[in-house]
């Protein structure tokens, strides 16, 4: 609760601002680590080497992304591949669109029961969820809407350390708990997230209040725009390539930031609910979660500054401005290219890619989607020049996916939290996988470089 008087936390710091600044010149002062300490007693920063590899910190079965082949004994960069517990995330996704299905559910049962279901194991599970597409009573009106916030992330990883207080074996890390706790909120996820965006709209933007319930017999990409749209109308085609989103996010491997994040705090044997929370936050940073987003503001600015769309050398120009910090958020980056781990290709954006154009014409915005292929093709070639680098560099699945978000008229606000939907399913089989494995808490050396000081009297210093 806020002082007396005080009706935001920014009230009570504008009163300290000059004294809180003067402090942060202290922290920093005395916080600084010098860069060559870190070569001198070879830190792996960001637990990656200075070829840009990750750190092999443990082994999984939930998924793996290839690439390079090295199958002549030598490391030669190659089109990425992705696979979801062995399987090749391309046939997936190519067998739920032939036999014209929707393919999250399926894909969350593969990766955490490690197989294929068949028809009825699909059918069962996907009733299953339907079951737990619900929230507690008064849930909604006393959690989501008693304090709406405009971060999505934040309301999401609020509701779900609420949940805890409605949960009478919150604490129990039995497997068959947890797997219940999991599949829960996978249920539950769209819910929070569009149900905390309308608390939101309607709040801080007067926008009229609606909550529409999930509808059985449908999927969670369908549920979705239905929860989330005043009318619940969408095509099918819309649909689709959200669910084929969803499955291309779902996951990525035991090592990107908020995975790794399920790892080590699962590994403290903690609950679930806050395994999940932690996870949220780690997805909600701008360096892991809120990169299609960045895309989204980039092409905005691409599109009001490049007067021809179709000219290959004004486009390369502005890439050019944007490598050297001097165009849009003066970064110096072009967001939406390359990867950590990927070197020709990302499989997810090359995926996706088939799918986008086919909304775009759906549309009217083909257009867009010409200059995003343009921008995609010339920003390999000028970053590949002006940038030293150790493998290829292309787009990644942020490219596009901030524009099909768009296309379908999401707003900024989910699209964070959308990733959060679909990478809740790998959250749940790693932390699983953590709980059966595990036999340590998860606790990384760090060297501590400071010199040793005497202890000095107030008195006298």
């Amino acid at each position: 609760m806020l002082p007396t008087g005080f009706d935001t936390l920014d009230d009570r710091y504008s009163e300290i601002t000059q004294e809180i600044e003067a402090l942060s010149k202290i922290c920093v002062e005395n916080s600084a680590i010098q860069p060559e300490l870190y070569r001198e007693y070879k830190v792996n920063r960001g637990l990656r080497d200075l070829n840009g590899n990750g750190v092999l910190t443990g082994l999984t079965e939930i998924s793996e992304i290839q690439a390079f082949d090295t199958s002549s004994g030598e490391k030669t960069p190659m089109d990425g591949r992705l696979f979801f517990r062995g399987v090749n995330v391309e046939d997936l996704v190519q067998g739920f669109i032939t036999e014209d299905r929707f393919g999250f559910e399926e894909t969350t049962y593969l990766l955490i029961f490690g197989k294929l279901p068949d028809k009825k194991q699909l059918a069962d599970f996907t009733r299953l969820l339907e079951k737990y597409r619900t929230l507690p009573t008064s849930f909604v009106r006393d959690i989501i809407m008693k304090a709406p916030n405009a971060d999505m992330m934040n309301t999401l990883a609020r509701s779900v350390l609420t949940l805890h207080s409605y949960d009478t074996k919150a604490n129990d890390v039995s497997i068959p708990n947890v797997l219940r706790q999991s599949l829960l909120l996978v249920a539950v996820f769209p819910l929070l997230s569009v149900y905390g965006y309308q608390a939101f709209r309607h709040y801080f933007a007067g926008d009229d209040l609606f909550i529409h319930t999930p509808k059985a017999g449908l999927s969670t990409a369908e549920n979705i725009l239905i929860m989330l749209r005043k009318d619940s109308k969408y095509s099918k085609l819309e649909a689709r390539i959200l669910d084929v989103a969803l499955v291309l996010h779902a996951e990525h491997g035991g090592g990107n930031n908020s995975t790794f994040t399920t790892h080590v705090v699962s590994s403290s044997g903690t609950d679930t609910y806050s395994s999940v929370a932690a996870s949220i936050c780690s997805l909600k940073g701008p360096k892991h979660g809120g990169a299609n987003i960045k895309v989204v503001q980039m092409f905005d600015a691409i599109m009001k500054t490049v007067k021809d769309w179709n000219d290959d050398e004004e486009v390369e120009a502005y890439l050019h401005a944007l490598l050297s910090g001097e165009a849009f958020d003066k970064a110096g980056l072009i967001y939406g290219m390359g990867h950590a781990v990927y070197s020709l290709s990302d499989p997810r954006a090359n995926i996706f890619k088939k799918f986008v154009e086919s909304l775009s014409r759906e549309k009217g915005r083909h257009d867009e989607y010409l200059l995003y292929n343009k921008v995609a093709e010339l920003a390999s070639k000028v970053i590949s020049d002006e940038r030293k680098i150790y493998k290829g560099v292309s787009a990644n699945i942020d490219f596009y996916s901030g524009f099909v978000y768009s296309m379908l008229d999401l707003p900024l606000e989910l699209y964070a939290p959308i990733f959060a939907i679909a990478r809740i399913s790998g959250w749940g089989a790693h932390r699983i996988e953590e709980l059966i494995n595990a036999g340590k808490i998860i606790r990384p050396a760090y060297m501590n470089v400071c010199k040793r000081r005497a202890y000095t009297p107030l008195e006298e210093r």
